[in-house]
């Protein structure tokens, strides 16, 4: 699942071998930090470091992985050291426990913990989206800059590419016989169309997800094209141009958009 570059290589009678993965977890706000370790993987050390400020975000992220080492079918056996307080961050910067650090969650200032994870020469697996504001883009920029310059993973987990249905699609998109050939679309009538629901509340691992405070903050989660929205755009890149790099400064150009607001009541429809 994960694969360090040249400079976490190591030789082993004369052999080049990877160096083992050692997980930090940093302030696991999202469920996508505990899905992460759902499984065991070769190469990926049972021992994985928390840091992360004591709290709701942090007491569910364990449970999480709680229930994924005690459920009845292959269970997994993570072992977890925790370490809590406001200084996290410059502790796990500091302390250097691991050389893959998994980010999720809070994203007002998630890119600033990419960055800083990165200059400390430390590959980073990360949620969507990485910034939320269009001042933080040139922050994005810099850090994938700084990850290439010190040879170390910045990649974002974009889970939908290995969800079957979408790996179908794209493999019928591909094949002219089934599909024929993509029209080239207009404003009026597009080529691709995609849509989703977000749901408030799921199971995941079989459990409800409880959402935190800060998720029904937008300046701190986000609005919709920043959340479900990204996994629209980067499938449409993946399934129509695999393999294609696209320019944003001049590839894309966006026509048209609008906003609404997401309206909850204090109480649920059971009263």
């Amino acid at each position: 699942m994960v694969t360090i570059k040249s400079s976490g290589q190591q030789k082993t009678n004369g052999k080049t071998t990877m160096q083992e993965v050692r997980i930090i977890t940093l302030d696991p706000g999202h469920f996508h930090a505990a899905l992460v370790q759902k499984e065991m993987y070769p190469g990926v050390s049972p021992k994985v470091q928390v840091y992360a400020p004591l709290g709701f975000d942090l007491t569910e992220h364990l449970n999480r992985i709680s229930r994924y080492n005690l459920r009845r079918d292959n269970p997994t056996g993570w072992e977890l050291e925790i370490h809590t307080g406001p200084d996290f961050l410059e502790r796990m910067l500091r302390e250097k426990a691991g050389n893959v650090v998994v980010i999720s969650g809070r994203n007002q200032d998630k890119i600033q913990k990419i960055k800083a994870s990165v200059d400390a020469g430390m590959s980073v697996l990360v949620d969507k989206p990485w910034i939320i504001s269009h001042g933080d883009f040139s922050k994005l920029e810099s850090t994938l800059d700084a990850a290439e310059k010190n040879r170390v993973i910045a990649y974002d987990i974009m889970t939908e590419r290995y969800e079957i249905t979408t790996m179908l699609q794209k493999e019928l998109l591909h094949a002219p016989d089934v599909f024929g050939e993509l029209t080239r679309g207009n404003e009026s009538e597009p080529a691709v169309y995609f849509e989703s629901v977000h749901h408030i509340l799921k199971i995941v691992s079989g459990a409800p997800n409880l959402r935190p405070a800060w998720f029904f903050d937008v300046r701190q989660q986000g609005e919709g094209v920043a959340d479900v929205g990204t996994h629209l755009a980067d499938l449409a890149q993946w399934m129509i141009f695999p393999e294609q790099a696209i320019d944003y400064r001049k590839d894309i150009q966006v026509l048209s958009a609008k906003r609404w607001p997401t309206v909850l009541s204090l109480m649920s429809s059971s009263g």
